[in-house]
């Protein structure tokens, strides 16, 4: 199972932008299908956005749908966020699995097999 990595974290202000990608040391995601998790202090664990290589189906939570975008790109998987606010305040996490769409809805956490560490997203004046 490979391991993900994210990358592409920091400090922004409200209504900026921030790119996360999620690669694979030494391999590819191509084959996985990949979600975007964040987590603040506090607060459980909640999927953003999330893809498969399945079917290309993408699915975003309500309170990220058209600030964010995820795509895949290079053997990666990348996560484009827009209009940034401080409640977007949290770890952010990529995790892969196997699902073949996710037009009903980003998987739950404990069904994706492999986790990042996390990257850290402050939006903050």
């Amino acid at each position: 199972q490979v391991q993900p990595v994210e990358s592409g974290g920091g400090l922004v202000q409200p209504g900026g932008s921030l790119r996360l990608s999620c690669a694979a040391s030494g391999s590819s995601l191509d084959i996985y299908a990949v979600g975007w998790f964040r987590q603040a202090p506090g607060q459980e664990r909640e999927a953003v956005a999330c893809t498969t290589n399945s079917d290309g189906s993408r699915s975003y939570s309500d309170s990220v749908r058209g600030r964010f975008t995820i795509s895949r790109d290079d053997g990666g998987v990348s996560l484009e966020m827009n209009s940034l606010k401080p409640e977007d305040t949290a770890v952010y996490y990529c995790a892969t699995g196997f699902f073949f769409t996710v037009l009903g809805g980003c998987p739950r956490a404990d069904e994706y097999h492999a986790w990042g560490q996390g990257t850290q997203v402050t939006v903050s004046s």
